[in-house]
């Protein structure tokens, strides 16, 4: 399956070193703005072919699918654009900047009978399948709370903040969050409340966000500018699961009743978005337009709280005005 690359960013950089090392993977083509950013990451990673715009990338014949990591505000755009050349799709997170064009992307997606999802990477490392199985199982009884935090500082906080890039906290991490509390607790809750320290520029540096369901309430705190221990864990009525690195991790441990913790282990192949591309390509060669494991509707469910998130705090992009 012939690959393209729409971006020559850091996280483009993952991508290619990651599909490098997978036997039926093969990168075809990378575009870029300019064709020197093209060509320059094209020579890193020995990419035969090169594109100075999306566009060309769209219309060439030998790419069956385009992994898209530009900003946020671009995501909406290029997967359009590849859907309607139909390119099937595996789309950075945050998926698109609202819930609104994540719905449009899903109806085109089924309409053009291509395959399109987030690349929300946690969501198929393999030891969620673990996680699963555990909460499923009744062992740690009903699911009272979960928590997570990250954060991070950057020397690149101008990028990662630039609001005409949708930048800021909640799109870029705060996703991270929000889709492991809808992993443990569903995609729909009763309340969402949040709390949002802006910056200078008018996007979100520090995200405090409770979503409530029933019994159980989620805790969720995000920052860019803030160096936070990476965790998460699920606490219910009979025991607890702590999971270090939730984003993408490898380990969790379990302790059920107070007696002494287990732990389970699932140790990458590679390190870990390997799982993201072995699915869109099974999906691809099932015919399917989306992923069970990563639905269009999970992705969808994910902007509208993100949307509510941003109405509480009036945070609006300027493209959005």
């Amino acid at each position: 399956m012939n690959w393209g690359i729409l971006s020559t960013g850091v996280i483009a950089k993952n991508f290619a070193q990651t599909a490098q090392k997978m036997d039926d993977v093969h990168i075809h083509a990378v575009a870029s703005r300019s064709k020197e950013s093209a060509d320059a990451f094209a020579d890193q990673y020995g990419i035969a072919v090169r594109h100075g715009s999306a566009l060309a990338l769209a219309q060439d014949p030998d790419v069956d699918i385009v992994y898209i990591g530009t900003p946020h505000n671009a995501h909406y755009e290029g997967m359009k654009l590849m859907i309607e050349h139909g390119k099937h799709v595996l789309c950075e997170k945050s998926f698109t900047t609202d819930a609104g064009q994540a719905e449009e992307i899903a109806a085109l997606a089924r309409e053009k009978g291509v395959f399109v999802m987030e690349a929300f990477w946690t969501k198929l490392c393999p030891v969620y399948r673990d996680v699963e199985r555990l909460i499923a199982s009744g062992e740690i009884g009903e699911i009272r709370a979960v928590t997570a935090q990250y954060g991070y500082t950057t020397a690149r906080e101008a990028r990662k903040f630039d609001p005409e890039q949708a930048g800021g906290t909640l799109l870029d991490i705060g996703v991270y969050a929000i889709g492991f509390a809808c992993m443990m607790l569903g995609y729909e809750f009763d309340r969402i409340q949040s709390s949002l320290i802006m910056n200078s520029v008018g996007t979100d540096a520090v995200d405090a966000i409770i979503l409530r369901k029933g019994d159980a309430v989620a805790q969720l705190t995000t920052a860019i500018g803030a160096n936070m221990p990476l965790v998460g864990g699920v606490y219910g009525t009979k025991g607890h699961i702590d999971i270090p690195d939730f984003k993408n991790p490898q380990r969790v441990s379990v302790c059920v009743d107070g007696k002494a913790p287990y732990v389970i282990e699932r140790p990458f192949e590679i390190n870990g978005f390997e799982y993201e591309i072995r699915e869109a390509m099974d999906c691809v060669r099932a015919g399917r337009t989306e992923s069970p494991l990563m639905t269009h509707a999970q992705s969808v469910a994910v902007m509208r709280i993100m949307d509510e998130i941003r109405r509480q705090s009036e945070l609006v992009f300027p493209f959005e005005k």
